[in-house]
C-alpha cells in the first residue's frame, strides 16, 4: 500500500506546469497556464493549469484534477504506476506498508532490470535510424509506398541491413547476454565449439532481423520495448516481430498506441487495424488515431488498453475469411468491455484491399465514408449468432439463440443488453419473458461456467433465481465485493474513481490497488482465478469474507456499483483521501 501521506507530499514536491508541460504546449496567463486541451479537440485553449492549487481543468470538456490524475488520463497508467512514475521523476523513494523487504527487492531488481533493456532497445532503435539513412534501397522502399520522411521519422522507422552482426557496430559487446535478452541477437549452440567449457563461447550469435524495415514498438510511456520488421522483398516471414521478453508481451502491446493518444481524442474514436504498414500509411493520409495488434488476435488486454483512452473503437479488417475470423475475436474481446456509454464498431473492406491499399488507391475521403458506416456492436452480435442459422425453421431459431447466448451473457447489465435479449427474443418467436427466463437461469452478465465456479468456490449452490440482496456493511465493502466478482468493471470506471479507491487506507486499498495492477497486467478475470491470484496477499482473508459471507445467488449489478460509490464519495471519511488526489 502507497501510504495516502506519501501521496499528498509527493505532490506538493512536482511541478505540475512541468508535468503537463511534457504533453501540452503551455503559456503563462496570469497566475496559471494555459493551452489546448489533449483529452479533447478544440482551437481556442479552454485547458488551465494552476501551479499554486497544483491542479489542471478544462473549461472545454470539464476533465480536471492533479499531476498524479493527469499521468493516469493522459499515458493510461493506474493509479500505482502512476504515483512511482511522479516519484522517480522527482526522486523519491515510493514507500510501502505492506509486503515483505525481500518482495519489494525482487520487485525493484525487476523494474532495473526492465529499464536496463528498454535501455538497450533504444540504443537499437537508434541504430537502426541511423542505417535507414544511409540506404538508398531501404528510403526508395519507403517512398514507394507513399510514405515522407517526416511520417517515417514521428515512427521512428529504421533499417536493419543485411548482415549478420550488423548490431555489432551499435553494441561495444555483442556477446552481451542482454542482447539476447531482450530478443536482438539469437544465439544457438555452435557444434565446433562445443565442449569448450562455457555455455556462451559454445554458442554463436547473429542478428534477429536483417535487411528489413523496422518499427519501433512504444509503450504508452513511450519506451521502446520491442520491434517489428518487414522484409523489403521477398521473403519469409513477412513480417517478423521481437520474441518475449520481460519488457514486452505481443497479447499485450498495440503498435502505434503512444503516437495516436492525441489523435484518438481528437477524433473521438480510435482504429485497429492489422498490420504496421496500415498504421504508419493511414498515418500518412491523415488517420493518425490508428493502432495495430502485433500479429496475433485482438485480446480483452488489448481493448482494455484502448478504453484507458476512449469510449470509442472502430475494428477494421481485410473482408476476406480471416478478417472475418479476426472480427469475430475482436468482437468477444470487447463484449465484457462495452458499457451503455461505449461504441465497437466493425469496418469490413472489400476482399482486394487492406487499409494501407484502399487509402492509395480510393483515398482518405472513401476510408472516411467506410467508417462512418461501418457497422456497430449490435448488429454484430446479431449477425454472428445467426451464422449458419436458418430463421424459417425451429430449429435453426434454436440453433441461432444457443449461438447467441453466450455473447449476451458475457456483455455487462446495462440498457443495450436489455435491447439485444428483445431483439433475440423477437428473432427467436419467443416473447421477451420466455426468453428472460430462459437465459437468466444461468447468471447474467456472465457464463454459467463462471457462476458454478464462484459457487464451488464459496462451497454452496447457486439458485436460479436472483434473491434480494440485504444491506452489506459500508460502501467500500459493497464495492470490494462486487470487483472481485466482476472484475471487469473496474476498466468501467474513470481515473477520478480509481484514484479515489486506491487512496482509501487499511486493506480496501491494498485491495484495490491489486485489482488495479491485475487488470493492467492481465485484463479481467472471473472469480476463481482472482481467487487464486490474491490468496498471498496479507489481507486476502477480510477480502475473501466479503465474497464468502455473501449468498452465491446474489449477483452484483451495474446499477449497485454506481450507488455505492455516490455514497463513498459523499461520506464524510472519504474527504481527506479526495483532497489528497485533488479530486474536490
Amino acid at each position: 500500500m502507497i501510504p495516502p501521506a506519501f501521496v499528498h507530499e509527493l505532490l506538493t514536491r512536482v511541478d505540475i506546469v512541468e508535468i503537463v508541460g511534457r504533453s501540452v504546449e503551455l503559456k503563462r496567463a496570469g497566475s496559471t497556464w494555459k493551452g489546448l486541451c489533449p483529452f479533447h479537440g478544440e482551437k481556442s485553449p479552454s485547458f488551465t493549469v494552476t501551479p499554486s492549487r497544483q491542479t489542471y481543468h478544462c473549461f472545454g470538456c470539464g476533465v480536471h484534477g492533479n499531476a498524479v490524475g493527469f499521468l493516469m488520463e493522459q499515458h493510461g497508467m493506474g493509479f500505482v504506476e502512476a504515483v512511482r512514475d511522479l516519484a522517480q521523476q522527482a526522486g523519491l523513494a515510493v514507500p510501502e506498508e505492506a509486503g515483505q523487504p525481500g518482495d519489494r527487492e525482487e520487485a525493484a531488481r525487476q523494474k532495473q532490470r526492465q529499464l536496463t533493456l528498454n535501455d538497450v532497445l533504444a540504443r537499437a532503435a537508434e541504430g537502426y535510424r541511423r542505417n535507414l539513412k544511409a540506404s538508398d534501397r531501404a528510403i526508395a522502399y519507403l517512398k514507394g509506398r507513399g510514405l515522407s520522411g517526416e511520417v517515417a521519422a514521428r515512427f521512428g522507422l529504421g533499417y536493419a541491413s543485411d548482415g549478420w552482426r550488423g548490431l555489432a557496430s551499435v553494441f561495444a559487446s555483442y556477446d552481451d547476454p542482454l542482447l539476447e535478452e531482450s530478443g536482438l541477437v539469437i544465439a544457438q549452440a555452435d557444434e565446433s565449439r562445443a565442449g569448450d567449457g562455457d555455455d556462451d563461447l559454445g554458442k554463436k550469435r547473429y542478428d534477429r532481423f536483417r535487411d528489413r524495415i523496422m518499427f519501433p514498438i512504444r509503450s504508452v510511456q513511450g519506451s521502446v520495448i520491442g520491434f517489428g520488421g518487414r522484409v523489403l522483398d521477398r521473403g519469409e516471414p513477412k513480417y517478423l516481430n521481437s520474441p518475449e521478453t520481460p519488457v514486452f508481451s505481443k497479447g499485450r502491446e498495440l503498435y502505434g498506441l503512444f503516437e495516436a493518444r492525441t489523435a484518438i481524442r481528437q477524433r473521438g474514436h480510435a482504429l485497429v487495424v492489422e498490420g504496421y504498414m496500415d498504421v504508419v500509411a493511414l498515418a500518412q493520409a491523415g488517420f493518425e488515431n490508428a493502432v495495430a495488434t502485433l500479429g496475433t488476435a485482438c485480446t480483452a488486454e488489448h481493448v482494455q488498453k484502448l478504453v484507458r483512452f476512449t469510449d470509442s473503437v472502430v475494428f477494421s479488417f481485410d473482408g476476406d475469411v480471416a478478417g472475418r475470423r479476426a472480427a469475430g475475436r475482436a468482437l468477444e474481446a470487447s463484449l465484457p468491455h462495452a458499457v451503455d456509454t461505449r461504441t465497437f464498431r466493425f469496418l469490413f473492406l472489400p476482399e482486394e484491399h487492406d487499409p494501407d491499399s484502399f487509402v492509395r488507391e480510393l483515398g482518405a475521403e472513401a476510408f472516411e465514408a467506410a467508417i462512418a458506416a461501418a457497422v456497430p456492436l449490435s448488429r454484430q452480435i446479431v449477425a454472428r449468432a445467426g451464422e449458419d442459422a436458418d430463421l424459417a425453421t425451429a430449429e435453426g431459431r434454436a440453433r441461432f439463440l444457443a449461438q447467441g447466448r453466450p455473447l449476451w451473457s458475457a456483455l455487462p447489465d446495462g440498457m443495450l443488453k436489455r435491447q439485444l435479449l428483445g431483439e433475440f427474443a423477437s428473432r427467436g418467436a419467443l416473447s421477451v419473458d420466455e426468453l428472460a427466463v430462459a437465459w437468466r437461469a444461468a447468471r447474467p452478465g456472465a457464463s454459467a461456467g463462471v457462476a458454478a465456479g464462484r459457487s464451488s468456490m464459496a462451497g454452496r449452490p447457486t439458485s436460479p433465481s436472483r434473491r434480494a440482496r440485504p444491506p452489506m456493511r459500508k460502501p467500500a465493502d459493497r464495492i470490494a465485493w462486487m470487483l472481485l466478482l466482476e472484475s471487469r468493471w473496474w476498466d468501467t470506471l474513470g481515473a477520478a474513481d480509481h484514484a479515489t479507491l486506491c487512496a482509501i487506507p487499511g486493506w480496501h486499498g491494498e485491495l484495490f490497488r491489486f485489482l488495479d495492477r491485475e487488470a493492467a497486467e492481465h485484463g479481467a478475470q472471473p472469480w476463481a482465478a482472482l481467487r487464486e491470484r490474491l490468496a498471498g496477499e496479507p489481507w486476502a482473508a477480510s477480502a475473501l469474507a466479503l465474497v464468502d459471507a455473501e449468498d452465491p445467488a446474489i449477483e452484483p449489478l451495474a446499477e449497485d456499483l454506481s450507488r455505492s460509490l455516490e455514497q463513498l464519495r459523499a461520506a464524510p471519511e472519504r474527504q481527506d483521501a479526495m483532497r489528497v488526489l485533488g479530486r474536490i
